[in-house]
Parts: structure tokens; sequence; C-alpha cells
């Protein structure tokens, strides 16, 4: 009986093993990006977004978020244009994104009526004082991380993503789980070179949005001081036939009133 118990567990570990390399990873990454980040050929979204500091206090953020598609899991556009409170009205940033080479992403401030370039090194830094980053707002480039299996189960994938230039990102790693039906990505958790979970991306909500589901409600954590953000997208919309010329440097300093709002 002891003899059999052991076959039948080698036997197990076998099929658990055959399973997990039968997994396409790279094939689940790819969908997973092309659920969360370039749904329909373009679209549009009210954006509200409520930052708590690690003293408690409360600030509140109100935008429109512009997207357009140059190929699906290629170049993209975004625009995002602030329209309350009146200390960040018009404050507007525009990326240009190159998934395999550099993004080129501008900040404009008009209070100093300053346009400021985002160097790459800066992309990982904190969104207009939230604890959301630049890069968050137009997704990570995943041709910048290698990916492997850690877990499954009947709802969800957990993959583990390791950079490729460790340089130039805080986190040594991170995990994330992407929901089988929707193939959304729910929950993200990245660890520093201790091994520490210090920030954490969280899908609260989805809709179904035009036969797309999408992620309405969307929360990232600073694990090590408490503090966090929650962006809630109200108004959203796919297909809608956005002009290129709204992704351009005008735009910067003359949001377009007919796809804002101000």
């Amino acid at each position: 009986m002891k003899i059999l118990a052991k076959l039948f567990a080698a036997a197990s570990l076998l099929l658990v093993s055959v399973s997990a390399s039968a997994v396409d990873v790279q094939d689940i990454v790819k969908r997973a990006n092309l659920a969360a980040v370039y749904p329909g050929n373009d679209g549009r979204a009210e954006a509200r977004m409520l930052i708590v500091d690690k003293q408690g206090r409360k600030q509140m953020r109100q935008f429109t978020i512009l997207r357009r598609n140059i190929e699906a899991g290629g170049d993209q556009q975004f625009l995002v244009v602030f329209s309350r409170p009146s200390d960040v009205a018009r404050t507007t940033f525009l990326v240009d994104k190159h998934p395999g080479g550099d993004d080129d992403r501008w900040l404009y401030l008009p209070g100093l009526d300053l346009l400021k370039r985002i160097a790459s090194g800066d992309k990982r830094t904190s969104f207009v004082g939230s604890t959301f980053f630049y890069e968050d707002i137009s997704g990570r480039d995943i041709n910048a991380d290698n990916f492997e299996l850690l877990s499954e189960d009947d709802s969800a994938w957990t993959l583990k993503a390791i950079p490729k230039d460790a340089a130039s990102v805080e986190f040594a790693y991170y995990t994330v789980k992407i929901d089988k039906k929707t193939m959304l990505p729910m929950l993200s958790d990245y660890f520093d070179s201790a091994g520490k979970n210090y920030r954490r991306m969280s899908a609260t909500k989805v809709k179904d949005i035009q036969g797309f589901p999408t992620i309405m409600e969307m929360k990232a954590e600073n694990l090590r001081d408490g503090s966090f953000s929650i962006n809630q997208l109200r108004k959203a919309q796919y297909d809608v036939n956005i002009p290129e010329n709204v992704f351009s440097e005008r735009s910067l300093r003359m949001p377009p009133r007919a796809w804002v709002k101000l």
C-alpha cells in the first residue's frame, strides 16, 4: 500500500507539472493586456480620484481620459485633462505609448504655463500626488517583464513578473491575478528586494460596457504608510471615433472641448 501511495503521489505531481507547463503564460499576458488596455478602437471616460494620504487627509481629483489605439497590443495615445479642483483644472497629461520602446509623456501645468517632458525614469513616480504612478495610467509595457505561472484555480491564473531591467524600477518582482472569465488583472502585489509586499493594485468594481469587461474602480495602496487612492470611472464609452489630432501638443494647452469635460 505504501508503494502504491508513493506511486500515486508521484503521478499527481507529474500531472500538475504537465498541466502547468501546458499553460501558455505569454498568451495569457497578451490577452490580459488587450482586455485591460486596448478594448475597442478608442475610448472615453470621466474619472474621479480620491486620494488619502498617510495622515488620513483626503483630496479629490476629476478628469477626462481619452485613448486611441494605433495598433491593438501596440502603439497607443492617451490624453488626460483635469477639471477639478480649481488648482489642478486644465492640468493635462499626454502619452504616446510605444511597447517595446520608450514612451513619450508630457505634463502641462497651466498655473506655471509649463510643458514638462516626463523622463523614462519618472514613469514610476506619483501621478498628481496620488498612489497611482504615471505608468499605471497607460499600462505597463508587457515587454518589460519576464512572466511565469505561480498558480492556477478554476477562476484565475496568478503570475509572477520579474523586470528585465531591475535598475529601472523600484520593485524586485510583482504578482498578478488574472480572471479567467474577463481576462482582467484583478490584483497586483509588488515586492521589494527583501521580499516584502509594499504596494497593491486591486480592481474593486468591474462592469460590462458595450461587450467589454471594464474595470470601473481601481485602488492603489502604499502598504508601508497606509496611504491609498481610488479611481472611479463614469460614462465609459468605446469606439467613439476620437480624431488623431486630439492627441497633440496643442491639446495640452488647449484641451478639445468637444471631447473633455472642463
